[in-house]
């Protein structure tokens, strides 16, 4: 991957450095600036030189999605629907007392219904029995006798009636 190099990259050490003379500068490790470092030569000379580092590996960058039809429409709609509950509880809040008013109004009229349903055959019966025994005949049930006959599986039918 990498040739190799004819010499060997070294990290400052106080022991390794070489003595400093009078005609040479001290550098101090804080002033080196950074992509230099001290180099070890094949001669066994060491001096500042630029190292290559690696460059950091590049992560590759998708490109936006565009945001679906959908989910616009659907951020569109919550606050509406949203807005159409809160304005529906209101709207409750402020009938509630006509709605209860309302409600024993129909349990009143389903009383009633009920009431009528029992009460008529029972005042029909009545008017009946009254009639039936203060007018004209027996005063009693009248009977009713139905006599049919039919032959065959599709034959015409005939029958008399007989009231007593």
């Amino acid at each position: 991957m990498h040739e190799p190099t004819a010499y060997e990259i070294t990290t400052p050490h106080p022991w390794t450095q070489p003595p400093a003379t009078a005609n040479r500068p001290v550098i101090l490790p804080a002033e080196i600036p950074p992509g230099v470092d001290w180099v070890t030569l094949p001669n066994g000379v060491r001096t500042l030189a630029y190292t290559h580092t690696a460059p950091p590996p590049q992560i590759p960058v998708t490109p936006a999605q565009p945001i679906p039809a959908w989910a616009k429409t659907t951020a569109l709609l919550a606050p509406t629907v949203g807005g159409g509950i809160a304005a529906a509880g209101i709207g409750l809040s402020y009938a509630a007392p006509g709605l209860i008013a309302m409600s024993h109004a129909l349990w009143s009229a389903a009383a009633l219904v009920v009431a009528a349903v029992i009460a008529v055959p029972v005042l029909i019966r009545t008017a009946r029995r009254t009639v039936g025994s203060s007018g004209t005949g027996t005063g009693g049930t009248t009977h009713i006798t139905q006599n049919i006959t039919a032959t065959g599986l599709f034959g015409r039918a005939g029958g008399t009636i007989n009231n007593r």
